[in-house]
């Protein structure tokens, strides 16, 4: 283990570590959407006004809020820890080609087989298209910071963990645009290059930058104590949540309109999401067992698949498609589901952890 690896406490049977607002995610977020459907139909113009203040296609409003989202989780991330990477290589080796050689592409497949003919006779082609684009998105952006969550959940090894993260934040700087613009290409849906490229320097790079400096100056104010870091984020913690149903609230004041004519809307949206999640775990899950990946890693290795960097396809969405654009809509219902989701494949890792006896990682 390297020695800059921070401590993440396992979890353990008398207490989750979920906190209030992890715990009660999607109710959280369920509220925030109620919330912006009211706004949206009580002050439209209000909200039209917010839309305004855009600089080259990214809402100011809202990038200030994904920056709050997204800013504690980059200064926990720890590059130092990716030169552990030899002892253990299955877990990393599954991670990496679940999330960038097969997550997008099913994700694309899914999308496209439920939006384009499944639900064919049920949305105009126009905003087929655009949900087709979110979810591209979602399935492009593996998640970052709630991994960690699962991971304590799971009694994942915390280092390894960390390892993964710090990993797929690398790749994802050099990898996400080029796919995201390969499968909105495949579907016929014109993407601008340059707006993407921009929303992953906006939503990535530098917020990866910002955050290994943070880092740095934090613990070197604290005399080498990466326990120092875990409390900086903490306190930041509160702007972050902030921030996500801020966002929320603005994304479905964007499309009251659509929903309230349209109910069942968000329903069309979240089975595809579902039906991905289930089977990419499966699809990582067998892969570590077949593979005799200890449970400690497997479990996480799976989850880092599952979960989705949500605010990551929340960002480029709108950057790409506008605050009320389908797309847009497609990466907040990802917000909504994952957590129910997440908690019950938590549930399935713990309960089958005894059939993993391999040694090798």
């Amino acid at each position: 283990m390297a020695s800059t690896a921070p401590e993440i406490p396992s979890a353990s049977p008398e207490a989750s570590p979920l906190g209030i607002f992890e715990r009660w995610l999607s109710l959280w977020v369920a509220l925030a959407i109620v919330g912006g459907i009211v706004l949206g139909n009580l002050a439209p113009a209000a909200v039209a006004s917010l839309a305004a203040l855009e600089v080259a296609s990214v809402n100011l409003v809202v990038a200030v809020l994904i920056w709050a989202m997204i800013f504690p989780m980059m200064v926990g991330v720890d590059f130092a820890s990716i030169r552990d990477i030899r002892r253990k290589p299955r877990g990393l080796i599954i991670t990496l080609v679940i999330n960038w050689l097969i997550k997008p592409f099913t994700m694309a497949a899914i999308a496209v087989l439920f939006f384009d003919t499944l639900y064919a006779g049920l949305l105009p082609r126009d905003e087929a298209q655009q949900y087709i684009a979110g979810l591209i998105l979602l399935g492009a952006a593996p998640c970052t910071a709630m991994v960690f969550v699962w991971s304590q959940m799971t009694k994942g090894d915390p280092a390894y963990t960390l390892v993964q993260v710090s990993v797929n934040d690398l790749v994802m700087i050099v990898a996400f645009a080029p796919i995201v613009a390969l499968l909105l290409g495949v579907t016929d849906i014109v993407v601008p290059w340059e707006t993407l490229l921009l929303s992953v320097v906006l939503y990535v790079v530098i917020p990866l930058a910002a955050g290994a400096f943070t880092r740095a100056r934090v613990i070197e104010a604290h005399g080498g104590s990466e326990a120092a870091v875990d409390a900086f984020t903490a306190r930041l913690k509160p702007w972050s949540v902030i921030g996500l149903l801020a966002t929320v609230v603005l994304l479905f004041a964007f499309q009251a309109g659509t929903i309230v004519a349209n109910p069942l809307l968000i329903v069309l949206i979240a089975v595809p999401i579902i039906i991905q999640s289930y089977g990419i775990f499966v699809i990582a899950y067998a892969w570590a067992f077949a593979w005799k990946v200890p449970h400690n890693i497997a479990a996480p290795c799976a989850m880092i698949g599952t979960s989705n960097f949500f605010e990551l396809a929340v960002a480029v969405a709108i950057g790409l498609f506008g605050l009320s654009s389908g797309a847009a809509l497609a990466t907040v219902v990802g917000v909504l589901v994952e957590v129910p989701v997440m908690l019950s494949l938590v549930a399935f890792a713990n309960a089958t952890r005894g059939r993993f006896t391999g040694t090798a990682a």
